[in-house]
C-alpha cells in the first residue's frame, strides 16, 4: 500500500499530462489545495476518483474547504483538473485523432470527460430508470436523483455572495476552467471542443448529468438566444456529418414549449436511439416539388413530420418551408393559434440523424398559447397529470424519455403502500389516481405493486405527450393535420 497523496500523484502522472520529472511539483500543488495533515494515510483505493474524494475529506478536516457540497465539488474538480489537458491541447489531440478516425476522437473525448469526473457517473447511477409499455411502444422513464438538493448551509452561504453575471450562463465558453462557487457549479475540469458550423464558431461538450448515452451539448460560442430558423436545420445536419453516429436536436425557441435555457442557442445530441426514432410512419405522402424526399406523419403522441433523403440541401429547403408555413398557421376549430397580437406561438422541435446513409429530419410541431382553462399552456401537461409531470416538455421528452422530478421516488413508494392497504403518507395530489388504481387492480400482491406503478406512470407519460401534441390522434386531429400539410403542398 502507498500513502494516499503518493498514489494520487502517481495516477495523475500515469494519465500523461505530466511526466515523472513533475512528481514533486504535482505533489506540492495538491498539498497546497488539501493541506499537509493526514495525507500520508495509507489506502487500498486504486480508482482516481475515489482517491480524489478522500483528498477532499482531508481538505475539509484541514480547513482548506468549507463543508457545503458545492464548495467540495469545486475542490474535487480542481484536483481532477490535474489529469485534464488544457483546452488548446485537448483540441489539438481531438482534431489530430479525428483525421485518422472521427469515431476514435469522439470516443477518447468522451472517455476523458468520464475519467476526470466532469460527467458525474456516480451521481447519474442514483437515477431510477424503467420502461413504460404503451400503445406508442416502450416509453422510457427516469426519476432524476442525480442533482443533489441544496442544504440549508448552501442557501445561507449564497445569501452572502455578491451578485455575479460571470459566466453569463451555464452554456458560455467562459465556463471552461471556471473555479465555481457556492451558487455556481465547478468547471475547473471542463473542456470544450471547438468546431465551425458555417461561419459560426461552436462548442461541443458533454452534459455533466447525462440522461442518455454520450449526452452531448453543442452551443454557439456567442451568448445569443435560441432561434429556430433555416440555419438551424443546416447546422443540425452539419453536426451529424461532423460527429458520425450521433443524433442531434434542438429544443424549441419559445417558453412553455421550450427547454430550460432559452438565452443561449444550443442543441443536444448523443449516441442513443430514442423511442420516437423507432416509431413507424402513420401515413406517407409526397410534398409537391420534393418528390425525392420521403415524407410522412409519425405514429406518435406528438405531431411529427418525418423527412428522409440523401440530399442535405433538399432536406433543409423542405424543413424551412414547413417551419415558415407553421409559424403563420392558425386553425381556430382545433384551438391552434399562431399569434396573439405580435406574440408568436408556433415553432418546432427538430431532430436530425442519419439512417442507412440517408439524412432524417423529424419536425415536431409546437404551440405555446394559453387559455383560461389551461393557463400553463393548451399544449402542455394538463392539471390532471401534474401530480406526475408538470414541467415543460423539451427535446428529450418529445423523443420519449421522461425526466421526472426526484420527489416521485418517495411519493410513489407511498402510493404503493396505499395500494397494499398499509400505513402510508400518500400526497393528496396522488390520492385520486391511487384510488382509481385500487379499483382497477383488485387484490394487488406486494411482488406486483412496483411493476403496476411503473406501468401506470408510463401511461401518464403517454398522456403528457398527447397533451403536448398539437394534433390529437383522433379523426378531427388527423383531418386537421392533413389540412396543415396541404398548405405546404402535397401531391
Amino acid at each position: 500500500m502507498q500513502p494516499l497523496i503518493d498514489k494520487f500523484v502517481e495516477k495523475v502522472i500515469n494519465y500523461g499530462v505530466y511526466s515523472s520529472m513533475d512528481y514533486s511539483y504535482v505533489k506540492n500543488r495538491v498539498l497546497a489545495l488539501v493541506g499537509e495533515e493526514g495525507i500520508d494515510t495509507f489506502t487500498k483505493e486504486e480508482d482516481i476518483k475515489s482517491l480524489k474524494d478522500s483528498l477532499v475529506e482531508i481538505a475539509e478536516k484541514n480547513g482548506k474547504v468549507n463543508t457545503t457540497v458545492e464548495e467540495k465539488d469545486c475542490l474535487g474538480a480542481e484536483l481532477m483538473n490535474f489529469i485534464t489537458p488544457i483546452p488548446s491541447l485537448i483540441n489539438e489531440i481531438f482534431w489530430n485523432s479525428y483525421k485518422l478516425s472521427p469515431q476514435k476522437a469522439i470516443e477518447n473525448f468522451y472517455q476523458i470527460s468520464k475519467d476526470n469526473d466532469y460527467i458525474k457517473l456516480s451521481a447519474i447511477s442514483k437515477n431510477i430508470a424503467f420502461h413504460g409499455e404503451t400503445k406508442y411502444g416502450n416509453l422510457e422513464i427516469t426519476i432524476n436523483l442525480s442533482k443533489p438538493e441544496k442544504d440549508p448551509k448552501t442557501i445561507a452561504a449564497e445569501k452572502l455572495l455578491k451578485p455575479s453575471n460571470y459566466p453569463k450562463c451555464l452554456l458560455c465558453m467562459e465556463n471552461e476552467g471556471y473555479q465555481g462557487r457556492v451558487n455556481y457549479p465547478a468547471r475547473a475540469n471542463h473542456r470544450i471542443i471547438r468546431m465551425n458550423l458555417g461561419e459560426e464558431l461552436w462548442g461541443f461538450q458533454y452534459s455533466p448529468y447525462s440522461y442518455f448515452n454520450e449526452h452531448a451539448i453543442f452551443f454557439n460560442s456567442e451568448h445569443v438566444p435560441m432561434a429556430i430558423t433555416p440555419k438551424t436545420f443546416e447546422q443540425l445536419l452539419d453536426i451529424i456529418d461532423i460527429i458520425p453516429g450521433y443524433f442531434v436536436g434542438s429544443n424549441s425557441d419559445l417558453p412553455i414549449s421550450g427547454g430550460s435555457i432559452l438565452s443561449h442557442n444550443h442543441y443536444q445530441g448523443g449516441k442513443y436511439v430514442f423511442p420516437m426514432e423507432k416509431a413507424d410512419y402513420d401515413i406517407n405522402f409526397e410534398f409537391t416539388g420534393f418528390e425525392d424526399i420521403e415524407a410522412g406523419i409519425v405514429k406518435w403522441p406528438m405531431s411529427v413530420i418525418r423527412l428522409r433523403g440523401k440530399d442535405k440541401k433538399r432536406i433543409i429547403e423542405l424543413s424551412s418551408k414547413i417551419l415558415e408555413k407553421w409559424k403563420n398557421y392558425t386553425d381556430i376549430e382545433l384551438d391552434i393559434i399562431a399569434k396573439t397580437g405580435d406574440t408568436p406561438h408556433h415553432t418546432v422541435t427538430p431532430i436530425a440523424r442519419k439512417v442507412d446513409g440517408k439524412y432524417e429530419m423529424d419536425i415536431v410541431l409546437r404551440d405555446n398559447h394559453t387559455s383560461e382553462l389551461h393557463p400553463d399552456g393548451v399544449y402542455h401537461p394538463h392539471k390532471d397529470v401534474h401530480h406526475i409531470k408538470k414541467e415543460n416538455i423539451g427535446l428529450i421528452e418529445v423523443m420519449g424519455l421522461a425526466i421526472l422530478p426526484p420527489r416521485l421516488k418517495t411519493e410513489l413508494e407511498e402510493v404503493e403502500e396505499f395500494l397494499l392497504n398499509k400505513p402510508n403518507e400518500i400526497a393528496k395530489y396522488h390520492l385520486d389516481w391511487a384510488k382509481q388504481l385500487k379499483e382497477k387492480y383488485s387484490n394487488i400482491e406486494e411482488k406486483e405493486v412496483t411493476k403496476i406503478i411503473q406501468y401506470e406512470v408510463g401511461q401518464i407519460f403517454a398522456r403528457v405527450l398527447e397533451d403536448a401534441g398539437v394534433y390529437k390522434n383522433n379523426q378531427s386531429g388527423r383531418e386537421g393535420f392533413k389540412r396543415f400539410i396541404e398548405t405546404v403542398g402535397i401531391n
